[in-house]
C-alpha cells in the first residue's frame, strides 16, 4: 500500500481544478458585463424616454431635422440625438431619439410617431 499521492496525481488535480476555476472566472466576468450593460440600457432608456416626453408635452410639434443635448443620470453624462422627419401626413412626425454612452457609442433608440392635437 501506498501512503500519499504520486506527483502526477497531484497535477492532474491541480490542472482539473484550474480549469474549473478559469470557466468560473469567465462566467463570473460574463455576468459582471451584462449587469454593467443593463444598467447601460436602462440609464440610456431613462434619457431617451425624458426627451421624448419633452417632445410630447411641448405646446408646438418639433421642427424637422437633427438635434442633440446632454443627460445626466446617475451621475453619467449622455448625449440624447434626436431626428424628426416628416410623414406622408403633415399633421404628424416621426421622431427617433438615441441615447450615446461616453464612449461615443449608441446605447438605445427609441421611435415614435407624434401628433399634432
Amino acid at each position: 500500500m501506498k501512503n500519499g499521492f504520486t506527483l502526477i496525481e497531484v497535477l492532474v488535480a491541480l490542472a482539473i481544478v484550474a480549469v474549473a476555476l478559469l470557466a468560473g472566472l469567465q462566467a463570473s466576468g460574463a455576468l459582471t458585463r451584462n449587469a454593467n450593460r443593463q444598467v447601460d440600457l436602462l440609464l440610456g432608456h431613462l434619457c431617451v424616454q425624458n426627451q421624448l416626453v419633452a417632445l410630447r408635452l411641448a405646446p408646438v410639434m418639433p421642427p424637422i431635422g437633427e438635434g442633440q443635448s446632454r443627460c445626466e443620470q446617475a451621475g453619467r453624462s449622455w448625449v440624447v440625438r434626436q431626428s424628426v422627419q416628416s410623414t406622408p401626413n403633415p399633421s404628424f412626425r416621426r421622431i427617433d431619439v438615441t441615447a450615446w454612452d461616453e464612449s461615443n457609442s449608441a446605447v438605445v433608440t427609441l421611435s415614435t410617431i407624434l401628433g399634432q392635437y
